[in-house]
């Protein structure tokens, strides 16, 4: 269950619906300071791989085919086969399993 979760500066993150989504399943919204990128820089090189590596490459068909796709980059490439210099050169899959054992 996720608790918190790093928010853009958007509008869209401030607003009531998104608000009280977050307070439905019981998380908590965390802002980045204005103009401080870094303050959540994995999920900012994560966007960066899944926009370079799978977005940008070709459009997609409909709605169903681009969810299936970024499914498969997130669940099946990226957490699984991609290593992360960030983790010792490990998949994040990998990582976590490192991380259960010890």
């Amino acid at each position: 269950m996720v608790s918190s979760t790093t928010q853009g500066r958007g509008s869209q993150y401030a607003s009531k619906i998104v608000q009280a989504e977050l307070t439905r399943i019981g998380a908590q919204g965390s802002m980045s300071r204005k103009g401080k990128c870094w303050d959540n820089s994995v999920l900012e090189s994560f966007f960066s791989s899944l926009k370079r590596e799978l977005l940008d490459t070709a459009p997609f068909e409909s709605r169903t085919v681009a969810r299936q796709a970024i499914f498969e980059y997130i669940e099946v490439f990226y957490n699984r086969r991609r290593r992360h210099s960030t983790l010792d050169d490990l998949t994040p899959y990998e990582f976590e399993r490192q991380a259960q054992v010890a």
